[in-house]
């Protein structure tokens, strides 16, 4: 599709290339929207096709990110449905190994992250997909000036998406909330869990898992459905993070990250 402002005339190719820029050259930009008109589903367009050029540099798509998952973010942003962006393998940031040399202003949120044991085609069985949860994180990056953005903009840069981390996995047997008996390996009710967010061992955030949709399996529930209209199944292994706990906090260099929930343990990040 071709916009035109003013003289000027544009594509999604064009607009994705400006994200992906401003990403590798870690210099944000101003908003597209106030260039061109593009809307909800143009953006989505421009997000996949920045997925389409990581993975012709190589990178694996290994899940998918939940945004805007809570009442307040959504009210802010005049809303009233979630998005989701694309999570690769080189988003993946183990305990040591988080250079935020590569990023613009990155920020931090804790999460609650499923992993996914089969492939989901529909948002009827996705619950039962689930073969492990873990507490985690996500590290956020706006390629746009001081996360300023609308809609279409967020979108297009695939939710702010620059890497995530997971603790331990705990493996299900049944899925609690899915009308299953929970059995050997189950984990407790992951509705309501307490999940702080410190820094340097200080507690910065705290908040709790019902924050994300007032129950993360909705959460779940949402991505496969944006996958199925979307034409994306959901592949075995992948991850899904469900949505920001907490407020994001910014991340800088030298700094020991830990995320903990309650039953599910920690999840850690030092950055450098």
């Amino acid at each position: 599709m071709r916009w035109k402002q003013g003289e000027v005339f544009t594509t999604e190719a064009e607009l994705a290339s400006i994200l992906e820029q401003a990403a590798l050259n870690r210099t944000a930009v101003g908003k597209l929207t106030d260039l061109f008109p593009i809307d909800v589903q143009a953006a989505y367009r421009v997000q996949r096709e920045n997925i389409r050029r990581r993975r012709s540099r190589g990178e694996r798509i290994v899940g998918v990110k939940m945004g805007f998952t809570s009442t307040a973010k959504m009210a802010q942003m005049g809303v009233d449905d979630v998005i989701w962006g694309i999570l690769t393998d080189a988003m993946t940031m183990s305990e040591d190994a988080c250079d935020l040399g590569g990023l613009i202003q990155p920020k931090v949120e804790p999460e609650l992250v499923f992993r996914l044991g089969r492939r989901v085609d529909s948002a009827d069985d996705v619950e039962s997909a689930v073969d492990a949860v873990a507490v985690g994180f996500e590290i956020l990056d706006s390629r746009f000036e001081g996360y300023n953005f609308t809609l279409p903009d967020v979108i297009a840069d695939n939710a702010s998406a620059a890497g995530f981390g997971t603790g331990p996995w705990h493996e299900l047997s049944a899925v609690p909330g899915a009308g299953a008996v929970p059995g050997a390996g189950a984990v407790p009710d992951i509705s309501d869990l307490s999940v702080t967010l410190s820094v340097n061992g200080e507690v910065a955030q705290s908040g709790s898992t019902k924050a994300i949709l007032g129950d993360p399996w909705e959460s779940l529930r949402s991505a496969a459905r944006l996958a199925t209209q979307s034409g994306l199944a959901l592949e075995p292994g992948w991850i899904v993070l469900a949505g920001g706990i907490t407020e994001a906090i910014p991340l800088t260099p030298g700094t020991r990250i830990t995320v903990t929930a309650a039953e599910l343990g920690t999840a850690e990040l030092r950055t450098r």
